[in-house]
């Protein structure tokens, strides 16, 4: 699982930041949180072939973090073999990408899914084997979404414990895999003699929004906690009134939802340099940094 931060500036790319996207890769899925003008000749900056995508996770459509979705996806389609885009977002995604889809002239190549995401609360909307991804509503200008990327608890197994008690391989270790004690020999032997259970990785990803409980609720036991902290806590007015978060907020939602680290991103183009930003984050949540553009983060 890797995590390349393709842009980490607010509204406003700068020369050292562009606007929001961040790409997740587990396995043979390409996630893309957000996508802000630029990015895919950002991905192409960070060796990431746009093809890879298989997904898009749009927190909300504020033009900082869509605004690079038309052509990514005329570029994904200009290939021999188009792919499939499953692209998700909050209430009125279809009609935005209807909307998107109608302002320039191309065929459109690839098999576009388009999901509309409206939770109650924490809400899981994809389960597959290995992983499952939640989401939450935040609180912004606009209707605006959490995500959570979850990775399941899988059973690693002992191969010398293995092979020195004669387990084959097949539907025998198969059922030690999905946790179940199998008999050999007529002697019991538990997933817990040969195996361990190896926790998954939780990622949050909180773009864009005021402090809420939705923030906690998201961001809970998470190894990861990426965070918007447009500001500094001098500036909480605007930050209200924007609704946005200071580096204060979020390394308060980070020490209080037992998050391993947090990495803040989405940085108000007044800050020139960042170091400030990360001591105020370290003196209410020490393990906090603050992303660069490119930053690579393997879990």
């Amino acid at each position: 699982m890797e995590l390349v931060f393709l842009g980490t500036s607010c509204m406003v790319p700068t020369k050292e930041r562009n606007v929001q996207g961040i790409f997740l890769s587990y396995k043979n899925e390409g996630i893309l949180i957000d996508c802000g003008e630029g990015t895919q000749r950002q991905m192409n900056i960070a060796g990431i072939n746009r093809n890879k995508v298989t997904k898009i996770l749009i927190s909300h459509w504020h033009g900082d973090h869509v605004a690079g979705l038309i052509g990514l996806i005329q570029t994904m389609g200009n290939t021999d073999n188009p792919s499939t885009l499953e692209v998700y977002g909050p209430k009125g995604t279809k009609e935005k990408m209807n909307h998107i889809l109608n302002t320039c002239d191309f065929d459109l190549r690839i098999d576009l899914q388009i999901f509309e995401l409206d939770p109650k609360s924490v809400e899981v909307f994809i389960d597959k084997k290995d992983y499952q991804i939640e989401c939450a509503y935040l609180d912004h200008t606009t209707p605006c979404l959490g995500y959570s990327f979850v990775e399941k608890d899988r059973r690693k197994i002992n191969l010398s414990k293995i092979k020195s008690l004669g387990i084959p391989e097949g539907p025998v270790l198969g059922k030690i895999q999905e946790g179940k004690s199998i008999v050999l020999n007529g002697k019991k032997i538990s997933p817990n003699d040969v195996s361990r259970v190896e926790k998954g990785k939780k990622i949050t990803f909180i773009l864009d929004s005021v402090l809420c409980e939705n923030c906690y609720s998201l961001s809970e036991n998470a190894d990861i906690l990426i965070s918007e902290a447009c500001y500094l806590p001098d500036l909480q007015e605007k930050a209200d009134f924007y609704k946005h978060m200071t580096t204060k907020q979020a390394a308060l939602i980070a020490s209080k939802s037992g998050v391993k680290k947090l990495i803040l991103t989405h940085f108000s183009q007044r800050y020139k340099t960042v170091e400030k930003l990360e001591k105020d984050a370290k003196d209410y949540f020490e393990d906090s940094i603050c992303a660069y553009d490119f930053m690579k983060i393997k879990l």
